[in-house]
């Protein structure tokens, strides 16, 4: 990672000025020097400089989207497609061998230039979250500023950055079990509410947390929620209800946090989407007969008794688990990690929890995989919403949405591919169809079950993806009835042809 740092042309070696200006911390020049190594320049006279990265950035979107990956499903099949060893990163020739292949004309330093660009933790390779970070860039001015809102509104004496004092009438937890327990104090419980939202500003920079948030560090946490998030009006509505930015009149009621007594605390504490696991004594081992299901609900309970409630907190338990930084943990890092976590399971019973989380059978488990069985599955509640859906889109009433059902709601005929005559309306419509039965075929034994029909199964399991990134069961109908219209209450026709 230090070499990758200090590489600055990324030649594969350093010359005197690359190891310099690493050291010291100044900035490359264009100039050449003894080693032969000249940055930003090439014989032929094209140069690295031409463009700034985000401009090649921009131009690489395009492409992409050109191609059909214009959402969160679309860039992730992207990134499939480039990651030749299927290692769930990017290496340099990985990356160099896609852009060769969008035709897109840059030359090798804007190829280099790129990938650093690219690899924000300079780590050599390109993970899937620097990936659609990149592509997606910073949030529209419009998300920034209803974050800005909240910033300001959390910057209770407007002195630039959020501390304990700013957020101790904000978030209560004199009720959270470990300061009941004795286990925490109240201050060292808000210090890890602070640090949720350093954690990616903190990853990006190898710093260490505060537990002072400033604007900038609470910008980098939304842009990070923000990539993953389509809807303009979903992201926004988040915001609003996380902050109470427009109820001010109830300001002060219902404080967030373990302080909150009203009957919809247990609603917003319910973070794995499940009913609460049963309640696992310290050090307490797992019977030996336990079943899958017994096991699982030990290891959530145990990992949540670690601190690992939210998105945050259990992303930060798989990089510790993550000894090699391979983004994936092999049976014995999985193994290490189920012992450094003190989850109290027999060596047996690891091997079954192994195969429960390697959801797609690779012999590794992938930051999605870890994160989908921890969470566990959508309850009941999700679970109607989802279905919902998927009757009114099944307009034939067959039990399967095909492209006639699809066509009744999704209008292919102003897509851009469509006008521009690159593809038929039937094949941005089995585009449409391929979204939802990805994330099916990607799992341990339905690698066969592509058909172009999506059934319940395969519609659900979809949204079980979705949902294991929303905490909150309100965010998640709120993006349901904006996706699908399930209250019908709006008039406008969906997809390409709608006036939205």
């Amino acid at each position: 990672m230090l070499f990758g740092i200090y590489d600055a042309d990324g030649s594969g070696a350093l010359s005197y000025k690359e190891f310099s200006d690493g050291v010291f911390g100044r900035p490359g020049t264009a100039q050449s020097n003894a080693g032969g190594s000249v940055r930003g320049s090439t014989a032929g006279g094209s140069t690295g400089g031409n463009r700034d990265p985000e401009a090649l950035a921009e131009a690489l979107k395009t492409k992409l989207a050109s191609r059909g990956a214009r959402g969160i499903i679309g860039l992730q099949k992207q990134f499939k497609i480039m990651d030749d060893d299927n290692s769930k990163t990017l290496n340099n020739a990985e990356f160099n061998k896609a852009l060769t292949d969008y035709k897109l004309g840059f030359s090798k330093p804007e190829c280099s230039a790129l990938f650093n660009y690219f690899d924000v933790d300079s780590s050599g390779s390109i993970t899937y979250d620097e990936f659609i970070r990149a592509i997606r860039g910073p949030m529209n001015m419009a998300r920034k500023k209803i974050v800005a809102q909240a910033y300001k509104k959390l910057d209770k004496d407007g002195n630039g950055w959020i501390d304990i004092d700013d957020v101790r009438g904000v978030y209560t937890c004199n009720k959270h079990p470990d300061v009941i327990s004795g286990k925490k104090t109240e201050d060292q419980i808000l210090q890890e509410f602070l640090e949720t939202f350093e954690t990616a500003h903190n990853m990006r920079n190898n710093e260490a947390p505060d537990y002072v948030v400033t604007k900038e560090e609470f910008e980098e946490y939304y842009n990070n929620v923000s990539c993953s998030i389509d809807d303009d009006m979903y992201f926004m509505t988040m915001i609003n209800n996380a902050w109470k930015l427009t109820d001010e009149s109830k300001q002060g009621q219902g404080t967030k946090g373990w302080g909150n007594a009203k009957p919809r605390a247990k609603q917003d504490n319910n973070i794995f989407n499940r009913p609460e696991p049963k309640k696992v004594e310290a050090e307490a081992g797992l019977a030996a007969n336990a079943n899958e299901a017994k096991i699982m609900e030990h290891i959530r309970a145990r990992i949540a008794a670690r601190g690992a409630r939210g998105i945050q907190g259990i992303g930060k338990k798989f990089k510790i688990a993550d000894d090699n930084n391979s983004k994936s943990l092999d049976k014995e890092e999985f193994k290490k990690a189920m012992h450094d976590f003190r989850i109290g399971l027999s060596d047996g019973q690891v091997v079954v929890a192994f195969k429960i989380f390697d959801r797609d059978g690779n012999g590794e488990i992938s930051y999605d995989e870890f994160l989908r069985s921890i969470r566990g599955e959508m309850n009941a509640g999700r679970v109607a919403l989802c279905k919902k859906a998927y009757n009114i889109m099944d307009s034939d009433r067959s039990g399967q949405l095909d492209i006639n059902d699809i066509r009744q709601t999704y209008n292919a005929k102003q897509h851009p591919d469509v006008k521009a005559g690159k593809k038929t309306e039937e094949e941005i419509l089995g585009e449409f169809l391929d979204t939802f039965e990805d994330h099916f075929c990607d799992m341990a034994g339905n690698a066969d079950s592509r058909d172009g029909k999506i059934t319940m199964d395969e519609w659900c399991e979809y949204y079980n993806n979705v949902s294991m990134s929303i905490d909150r069961d309100d965010y998640f109908e709120a993006m349901m009835n904006s996706t699908w219209n399930l209250k019908g209450d709006k008039v406008t026709k969906k997809g390409w042809g709608g006036e939205v």
